[in-house]
């Protein structure tokens, strides 16, 4: 089985000077190209956004669950004294 890589489009930007000669360093220091640097930097900036994402919809399902839940003990409450 072959692993497939990511479709790669080629891109132009423009950056400030320091932040160009910072990337030409870092992607030295970690002998990586200047592309893979920033590629790497934008999919950290991704999966953070991801999860800040996915721990706001589980805060907001948290609560809708725990308010469904206090409304159903509350009617099971009232089922079960006129039941008895």
């Amino acid at each position: 089985m072959s692993v497939k890589t990511p479709p790669i489009r080629k891109i132009t930007i423009s950056l400030p000077a320091g932040l160009v000669d910072f990337a030409d360093r870092e992607a030295a220091r970690l002998n990586i190209s200047r592309s893979h640097l920033i590629a790497r930097a934008l999919s950290e900036i991704k999966v953070e956004e991801e999860e800040r994402l996915a721990a706001e919809g589980y805060r907001f399902y948290a609560q809708e669950s725990s308010e469904f839940a206090e409304a159903s003990a509350r009617a099971v409450a009232e089922a079960l004294e006129h039941a008895g």
